[in-house]
This record gives structure tokens, sequence and C-alpha cells, in this order.
């Protein structure tokens, strides 16, 4: 019979060894579920997809674009219906609007892809966007993923009026982002590469023309984004071509002649004229412009001109004193040069 000193050792030992046991049970379930909670915040599809919006909102353009997944070919905008030409132009931190508010919604997976949607604030705009993320690899015992569908889109973007423009406030020229370069078609949208989620702002602000801007927000990766800017011409500029207008019709009056060369007004008799005509300018014009192309058009405006001559007739010799006004119509073109300067040529119905 064991002595009762060396049962209580026993006993003593197995409730230690039962103590520690849980103890190891309780520090190994606390390890998995501390490592869960690291998995989720920095290695799950929600923390991968929180980061590259965090960058984006932080104007963390190259960073963000350096993210797996992001980047596309010209072979995958292809594939995908979109102009493989797209320019990056406008991947860059200067283009970047504010983000805010950003927190991921919801998270669901569908086989190999995880679907992440953040809400977040734009400039005021609230928006929601949904990425397609997939298992990358691993690092150790942390998972590390990609974007399964990059979250970039394609802002085709047509502007009317002028062959530059400002996206967030960052000047874009049609001809430095357009695979024709200095031919490029002033009329044809250009293809631009943007990040999503971002809200872009487009406007034209120049001397000759402006706009009050559209905003656009890209809230759908891999998608086409249609916008269409018109710019209208500045009351600066439709004065500086009323001023040239006038100044064209007042130089035509000068001529002497019954048909002032390369003018929008004359007059016809089958009489001659005895001595020579004086013309001058009754109403000028009152000038409107409208973008044509890569430039502009004066549109048919209407004006009178007035004649003093005397009119010898073919039949009798006699001589009579004409004095008439002459209604005539007024148009006309505008090339704005490279250096931003205007060729304006004033034409008329007879005239080229």
């Amino acid at each position: 019979m064991q002595p009762p000193a060396k049962r209580r050792r026993r006993r003593s030992l197995a409730l230690d060894l039962t103590i520690l046991g849980v103890v190891g049970a309780v520090l190994v379930a606390a390890v998995f579920a501390a490592w869960g909670v690291i998995e989720r915040e920095f290695y799950s599809p929600s923390a991968f997809v929180e980061r590259y919006v965090g960058l984006l909102a932080d104007g963390r353009a190259a960073d963000a674009l350096a993210m797996p997944g992001v980047a596309v070919s010209s072979a995958e905008l292809e594939a995908a219906g979109l102009p493989p030409t797209a320019s990056d132009a406008l991947l860059r931190s200067d283009a970047l609007a504010s983000l805010d508010d950003v927190r991921v919604t919801s998270e669901v997976t569908e086989g190999d892809i995880t679907r992440v949607t953040v809400a977040y604030t734009a400039r005021g705009y609230d928006g929601t966007t949904t990425f397609s993320v997939e298992r990358a690899g691993s690092v150790g015992l942390a998972p590390t993923w990609r974007f399964a569908k990059s979250p970039l889109a394609v802002m085709s973007l047509g502007v009317t009026g002028s062959m530059s423009f400002d996206v967030n406030g960052f000047r874009v020229d049609k001809r430095q982002v357009s695979p024709d370069g200095m031919d490029a078609d002033p009329l044809a949208p250009v293809a631009l590469l943007v990040f999503s989620p971002g809200l872009y702002s487009v406007s034209v602000d120049t001397a000759i023309s402006s706009t009050p801007g559209v905003a656009v927000l890209s809230d759908s990766p891999f998608h086409a984004i249609p916008v269409k800017v018109e710019a209208r011409a500045t009351d600066q500029f439709v004065s500086v071509v009323q001023h040239k207008v006038e100044e064209f019709l007042t130089q035509c009056a000068t001529q002497q002649v019954l048909q002032p060369t390369s003018c929008p007004f004359g007059y016809f008799v089958q009489d001659r004229i005895s001595d020579l005509p004086t013309w001058s300018i009754v109403t000028q014009p009152t000038v409107a412009v409208e973008p044509d192309g890569a430039g502009w058009r004066i549109l048919p405006a209407e004006a009178m001109a007035h004649i003093d001559v005397d009119i010898r007739s073919i039949f009798d010799g006699r001589v009579r004193p004409l004095s008439e006004d002459v209604p005539f119509i007024v148009k006309g073109s505008i090339t704005v040069q490279p250096d931003g300067s205007a060729s304006i040529v004033v034409t008329g119905p007879d005239t080229q």
C-alpha cells in the first residue's frame, strides 16, 4: 500500500499537467486567434484592396500603380475591348483628386475570386467600387494577393474647341496623348487610363475658350468612360474677333471699286460709272463663333454697307447719282496656331 504522501504527489503532478495542458491549449488558441486577426487586418483580400485605395487617397499614384495586377498591357486592353493605345498621362499624383472616408463594406468569395466592395467619398461625391482579387502566393505563412481584374479604367475624352484641357488641374494636350501625335484629329476622342476609384474633373481654361467643366467618377474597374466637353469662346476672344472683323470691313470700304477684292460685299451695274465709287460701313455685324475642328468658325451674320457713285447711262450718256445701302453676309474661319495665336479669315457667301 502506497504512502499517503506519494499519492498526494501523484495527484498534484496530474493536476499540474492538466493545468499546463489547458494553458497550452489556451495559448495555441490565442495564437491562432491573433494570427487570424493579423491575417484579416494585413494579409486578407480586404486589407489588400484597402491598401490600394489608401495609396490613392494619399496621392501616391506610382505606389498604387505598382501593386500586383494594377498595370495593364496593350494586349490586355485590346482583349477587354478597350483602346490598346490608351495613354498613361493621368496615372500620376498631379491628376488625382482626394478620397476620404474609405471603408470596406463587403467581401465575398466565389471560387478563386474574392470580390471586395469599398465605399468612399470623392470631393463630396459618395461612391462604391467592387474589386476582383485572387491569390498570388505566399510569403511564409502570409498569403499574398493581386487584382484579378485591373482597377484601371479608360476615359474616352472628346473635347471640342480646344486642343488642350485640364484634368483635376493637370494640363493635357491632345497631340501629346494621341497616338497620331501632331496629326491628331481635333474631333476624335483621346483614350486616357485612369484609376478606379477616382473623381476626374475635365475643364478648358484658355484665353480663347473655356468651360465650367465636367466631373466624372471612375468607379468601375476596366471599363470605358465616355466623356464629352464642348468649350465655348471666351468673351475676350469674341471681342478680339469682333474688332478684327470690323477692322477688315473698314479696310474693304477704302477700296474705290464696285467689287472690293476679297471682301464680302459689292455692287453690280449694267451701265458705266463716271467716277470712282465710295464705300462706307453702315452696320457692322454682331460676331458669334463656334468650334470647328481644331479651330473656330464665324457664324453667318448680317451687315450693311453703303455705296455712293455716279452712273453714266450707256444709252443716252446721262449721269445720275447712286446712293444705296447694300446688305451683305459675313462669315469666316479662325485657325489657332500651335503658339496659341489665331489667324482670322473673313469671307462672305461669294468670297473665299
